[in-house]
């Protein structure tokens, strides 16, 4: 029997979020935009990675160099724990593959 995840409470998600870079959203769902420039494909394969490794994938969107990752866990049509994890992950990405304090 697979377990659902917790949906987080709005002041657990605002807490969460004053921990993470650049991350917006509420209890439906968190997004972040980053300017990745020549490095979008880059970045969007690097974040499939760690995402695969979790087995939860965020939506993904590429527009003129910059690229917006949506989080929300869809069985539960809310933002849990592993949305949260997630988000960390990708900003850890990020740090890594952009020089972030231009």
């Amino acid at each position: 029997m697979r377990v659902m995840p917790d949906h987080l409470s709005a002041e657990r998600v605002t807490t969460e979020l004053a921990g993470l870079d650049g991350w917006t959203g509420d209890t439906t769902r968190i997004r972040r935009s980053v300017d990745a420039g020549s490095r979008s494909a880059e970045i969007i394969e690097a974040v499939a990675v760690t995402a695969a490794e979790l087995n939860h994938h965020p939506v993904v969107a590429s527009e003129a160099g910059t690229v917006t990752f949506e989080v929300w866990t869809h069985s539960a049509g809310a933002v849990t724990g592993l949305d949260i994890e997630l988000a960390r992950r990708i900003d850890a990405v990020l740090h890594g593959l952009l020089d972030l304090n231009r």
